[in-house]
């Protein structure tokens, strides 16, 4: 059987890591061309344009309705910089897992495994094609959204902003327009790229377990007590990998998924507020369709490969049970009961081990996002 390359899957994500600056040849950044080009972008496109963002809010904090048009963009723009920051902290960390991926006890060892696999595969590349495009119209409608309404007239930016000089004279007008855009499609970039190695990660985690799984239910077709027993401490060094490599990959994202929650459930709310109070069919009214409906699909594909991997490791206690293996020896069974009691416990995703990643958790987070929108619609109505 031909060798199944893992790393086949997350070439574009590493690719787009590369561009972002956020993939050093090496597992550390050193004094090369490479990382002065990594700091250079990092710090103009993502660090510069929210610190802009976060002084023009500093003089339009009193104004609840103006802060509510600019907050939902910056609070995701914001959490931009947190999880470029431990894609770095994290890369030795990153570069091991990528290693790891493709060692032998990881691979599937038939046809059957890798068709096993492909379902979850092709649902991340549509929900992956989803989410990109509704950033994509994002960045758009952010882009155009001067043009499309004609107020670039007027001299007026995609995004309100604070700079030390005067943006509203050309040619620093049209220098800083360009560069808002820049920002925005780097900001978009950085997140989504981050997103789906994640889902990449647990997808992986929950593809391993799918595989064990199948592998447990024929350790027990030969007779021959060594043949059985091979194959049953195979299995147990399977799962323990899975494990190692589920804590490592957690490790990396569990801070960025615990405020990315918190953000989203803010954003969400904050974005259905300003559609009610939004001209329908307008340029403004399509960012913030796109926009929200981005977020939402963001934390699903968290949510969602966070409880695949709880779901399948769940089966692995199952899957002894479906083997033959009242014909295993008895001191078989004596490890199979201890590792049964092992496996009792299925694998967890855990956003700082304050929640798990799964779609009951996607539920509260849009409860949540109600009960935002709810109560900006009541503080406006009042006013």
């Amino acid at each position: 059987m031909k060798t199944f390359n893992w790393k086949d899957i997350m070439k574009r994500s590493i690719f787009m890591l590369k561009i972002l600056g956020l993939w050093p040849p090496g597992d550390t950044y050193k004094f090369d061309f490479y990382s002065a080009y990594s700091f250079v972008s990092i710090a103009a496109f993502t660090c510069g344009h929210n610190f802009f963002q976060i002084i023009n809010i500093c003089f339009i904090f009193p104004d609840l309705e103006v802060i509510a048009a600019t907050i939902f963009v910056t609070l995701p723009e914001l959490l931009v910089i947190m999880k470029t920051y431990y894609v770095i902290q994290n890369m030795q960390l990153l570069k091991q897992l990528m290693v790891d991926i493709n060692q032998e006890h990881f691979e599937p060892r038939s046809l059957s495994q890798v068709e096993m696999i492909q379902p979850s595969l092709s649902f991340l590349r549509k929900i992956s094609t989803v989410l990109w495009s509704m950033s994509a119209g994002a960045v758009f409608f952010s882009a155009t959204y001067p043009i499309l309404d004609g107020s670039v007239k007027e001299h007026r930016l995609p995004r309100p902003a604070w700079y030390p000089y005067d943006a509203t004279v050309s040619p620093l007008y049209q220098i800083t327009y360009v560069y808002q855009i820049f920002s925005f499609t780097f900001i978009a970039a950085t997140a989504l790229t981050t997103d789906t190695l994640i889902a990449i990660l647990n997808l992986f985690v929950g593809a391993q377990c799918d595989i064990l799984c199948d592998d447990l239910k024929d350790i027990f077709r030969e007779d021959h007590l060594n043949f059985g027993r091979n194959k049953f401490l195979s299995c147990i060094r399977h799962h323990k990998e899975i494990l190692r490599f589920a804590d490592s990959s957690n490790i990396f994202f569990n801070r960025i998924v615990f405020v990315q929650f918190f953000i989203s459930t803010s954003s969400i709310g904050i974005t259905m507020f300003q559609l009610t109070v939004t001209e329908p069919l307008t340029s403004e009214f399509f960012l913030l369709v796109s926009f929200n409906i981005a977020i939402v699909v963001e934390i699903f594909i968290y949510c969602w490969f966070g409880n695949e991997v709880e779901l399948k490791s769940s089966a692995i206690p199952t899957a002894i049970f479906h083997s033959n293996w009242l014909k295993a020896h008895m001191i078989i069974k004596k490890d199979l009961r201890f590792f049964l009691m092992r496996c009792q416990r299925p694998i967890k995703v855990s956003a700082l081990n304050l929640f798990y990643l799964s779609l009951e958790t996607f539920v509260k987070i849009l409860r949540g996002s109600w009960s935002y929108f709810a109560l900006l619609n009541q503080a406006t109505f009042q006013k």
